[in-house]
Formats: structure tokens, C-alpha cells, sequence
């Protein structure tokens, strides 16, 4: 086995690594902060809806 093979051996197995771990990392953060975005926007919504139905009355 000369540098070579050990090289793209190592390439190889650290692509697979680094794939795994990407992975892991995405459904690990799958949905976080959405939650926040969505109950700011819904409070955001409600305030343009009251201001709304003031107008119109």
C-alpha cells in the first residue's frame, strides 16, 4: 500500500464521515426557531387585525 491508497482511502472515509455527521445535524435543527418566527407573526397579524377593524368602524 503506498501514499496514495492511504490518501484516497482517507478522502474516501472522510466523505462518508462528513456526510453522516451533516445528517445528524440536520435532523437534530430540523424545526428549531420556527416556532418563535410563527408566534411573532401571528402576534404581528393580530395587531394589523385590530388595527383594521378599527378603521372600519
Amino acid at each position: 500500500m503506498n501514499s496514495f491508497d492511504l490518501g484516497v482511502s482517507l478522502a474516501f472515509w472522510l466523505t462518508i464521515l462528513s456526510t453522516l455527521l451533516c445528517v445528524v445535524y440536520g435532523i437534530i435543527n430540523w424545526n428549531r426557531g420556527d416556532e418563535e418566527s410563527n408566534e411573532i407573526l401571528l402576534k404581528k397579524w393580530a395587531e394589523e387585525e385590530k388595527e383594521i377593524n378599527e378603521e372600519l368602524l
